[in-house]
């Protein structure tokens, strides 16, 4: 079930009973849910379910579903499974033929989407980019070669605040400075904030202003990208003066601008045809 991602008064009547009715509450760390816990007067066990342990308890814990008892599921805030422990348990549980239900509410992902101003839908939830350089740079040309094939949908991250400014620059390089975006932090609390601009902007910004706090980074969609047929005529011509064959320059040029690698080749062959009739 959802639980509050920084207003405590956002739990739920129907998450508070639920946590009433369990006789046990499965939550990543004991100190932070024993707290929403206390203050609502709820005194059901904890158990903990974290990344890693979840392996280990998941067996314990379809033994006492198939006991008959309640078993409440949250994480240290927000909505559980999105990025955050319990797909292993849930699809086990399905698995094994057992009720699971849940409770909605909170979800910072959702919450920032509908503040950034960006288009609401689609959507894309890609949890936390890879810390590291390397990795991170290699999972955003991934996703920009999706964009290039025709994915148009507002893209969102989690992001560590003393990661932010890192990040916004690597989303910048990728996307290009110009693309719109938002990032919000704190939200639900005393100081959330919610900075729109480019992400060029943005990672000027954090690079000197340090983030607090949980954050969200919220990146349009991309723009429409028109491949022209002069352009693709001078890409393939670069490609094939590399050395390359017809079918593999077309290869290239299909994968560098997303475009059908049938078309590129027809295009190839097209543009063949006519040089070899005005030679």
């Amino acid at each position: 079930m959802a639980t509050p991602i920084g207003n405590l008064g956002d739990l739920s009547p129907r998450a508070l009973e639920a946590l009433r009715g369990a006789d046990a509450v499965l939550c990543e760390d004991t100190r932070l849910t024993g707290a929403l816990l206390a203050r609502h007067g709820v005194s059901a066990p904890l158990l903990p379910l974290h990344d890693h342990n979840e392996d280990d308890q998941t067996p314990r814990v379809l033994a006492r579903l198939r006991g008959g008892q309640r078993l409440s599921l949250v994480s240290d805030a927000g909505t559980p499974l999105v990025s955050d422990p319990g797909y292993r348990l849930v699809r086990a549980a399905i698995a094994a033929g057992l009720a699971v239900g849940a409770v909605p509410g909170p979800n910072a992902a959702v919450m920032a989407l509908t503040l950034s101003g960006l288009p609401p839908q689609p959507f894309l939830f890609l949890g936390f980019l890879p810390p590291r350089g390397g990795p991170r740079a290699a999972a955003l040309a991934g996703v920009r070669a999706a964009e290039r094939a025709g994915l148009s949908a507002t893209l969102v991250f989690y992001e560590a605040p003393h990661r932010l400014a890192e990040a916004l620059s690597a989303l910048a390089e990728a996307f290009g400075g110009e693309r719109p975006a938002a990032v919000a932090r704190e939200l639900t609390k005393r100081f959330e904030e919610v900075r729109r601009g480019g992400l060029a902007e943005l990672a000027a910004h954090y690079g000197t202003e340090a983030a607090r706090g949980e954050v969200v980074v919220v990146v349009g969609p991309a723009p429409e990208e028109a491949t022209g047929e002069a352009e693709l005529d001078a890409r393939l011509r670069e490609a094939m003066a590399a050395g390359l064959s017809v079918r593999d320059a077309a290869a290239a040029v299909a994968e560098a601008t997303g475009l059908p690698r049938r078309q590129v080749y027809a295009r190839a062959l097209e543009a063949g045809r006519a040089r070899g009739g005005g030679g």
